[in-house]
């Protein structure tokens, strides 16, 4: 464990000297006091994923055809620190925001009717489509917008990825992919969204309600293909949380998972969700990769702690009590979906949003979605 200043003297150092890096805080509960960690590579060699058997930090995309990277853990240094949220308001930035659309307004009007035509011939019953916004900054400062992420989201997964063959990215989200913990898988179907007023406690629409329950049941069924005991499969909700200003519906699932099941099996099975994909998987995948007209690269890809060996304190019996200090190590794996996410590109930051899109959805309530989405990173990008 080291002192948070020489955490983050390390990021910057590892920033001039162009090697990878990823430093991050798991999304925690409010109350809790999460620590900081890092894997900084000693090299700049490029690691690829090849079964998901490595040991590290995975960085994937959305398009699960194209390279996933990782930082291995036998290959870097790993740091950790104690977590604060910085006293002042780290107001000395100078970041100017011209916003320019790079899909226009109009450009995602079309793309919404093109999807609820296609879920109108019976192609589809949801797909999530995306866009993405460019702002123009003065002073692009990647440890200092990390730093502002991690105090004004504390409860979200925060991180801060680089790597020379692929760039600057940075998130805090809301949503976990998957995790593992000796033979238990533990995941979430979050959909619906709707902005914050002042409360929590909100009525769902039709639509919202919906589209949870297709993420919900696509995913159970999923993981029901993997050869699992389906009569061990726990969900509960929904139920609504809150991610920055936003609000969204989440039902959490887990289930006991054999030794025979590979992870790369369940990787495979749940990414991508319907929640940043849509149902079928396939059709809706096909859909946005031919109708978005962009790359979304590691947007709504999946990032984290991959084969990680833990310590962790075991219970000791009446018997045992002078051995209070029981450990065994684990192995244990982290994932997260890549949303509220941006990559910072020279003197701009390129901001990545998107929305569900189903048979009652209205293209015009849709652009505002993405518009109050967007507000997640740009607050971050203010002074």
């Amino acid at each position: 464990m080291i002192d948070l200043t020489n955490f983050y003297l390390r990021i910057q150092e590892q920033l001039d000297l162009d090697l990878p890096f990823v430093a991050y805080r798991k999304a925690s509960d409010p109350i809790s006091h999460e620590s900081l960690r890092g894997f900084f590579q000693k090299d700049d060699q490029t690691h690829l994923i090849h079964d998901f058997e490595e040991s590290g930090f995975v960085f994937a995309p959305f398009d699960n055809e194209q390279n996933s990277f990782l930082i291995p853990s036998d290959e870097s240094e790993f740091l950790e620190a104690d977590f604060q949220v910085d006293d002042d308001n780290m107001s000395d930035n100078s970041i100017s925001i011209e916003i320019e659309s790079e899909a226009g307004k109009q450009n995602h009007l079309d793309l919404v009717q093109q999807a609820l035509d296609a879920i109108k011939n019976g192609d589809l019953k949801k797909v999530v489509l995306s866009r993405k916004e460019s702002v123009k900054l003065e002073a692009p400062n990647a440890l200092l917008l990390f730093r502002k992420m991690l105090s004004k989201y504390p409860t979200a997964f925060v991180y801060l990825w680089y790597h020379p063959k692929v760039g600057i990215w940075l998130g805090a989200t809301p949503e976990t992919l998957l995790q593992i913990k000796r033979n238990r898988l533990k995941t979430m179907a979050l959909a619906g969204t709707q902005k914050l007023e002042d409360t929590t406690d909100v009525e769902w629409g039709l639509k919202e309600i919906e589209e949870q329950e297709f993420v919900t049941n696509s995913i159970i069924e999923n993981i029901g293909d993997l050869d699992l005991d389906k009569n061990d499969i726990l969900k509960s909700g929904p139920y609504t949380v809150q991610a920055g200003k936003l609000l969204h519906l989440r039902t959490d699932i887990s289930v006991k998972i054999d030794d025979n099941v590979k992870l790369e099996q369940i990787i495979h099975a749940i990414h991508p969700t319907p929640a940043i994909c849509g149902l079928p998987k396939k059709e809706a995948k096909d859909f946005i990769l031919k109708n978005e007209k962009y790359n979304r690269e590691f947007y709504t890809g999946f990032l984290g702690e991959l084969n990680i060996k833990e310590k962790v304190q075991r219970s000791s019996n009446r018997r045992n009590r002078e051995n209070q200090a029981y450990l065994s190590v684990v192995k244990q794996t982290s994932l997260f979906v890549n949303l509220r996410c941006l990559k910072l590109d020279e003197d701009q930051a390129i901001l990545y949003i998107g929305g569900g899109i189903t048979k009652d959805s209205d293209p015009e309530q849709e652009w505002i979605e993405t518009m109050n989405k967007a507000q997640t990173m740009k607050a971050v990008l203010v002074k």
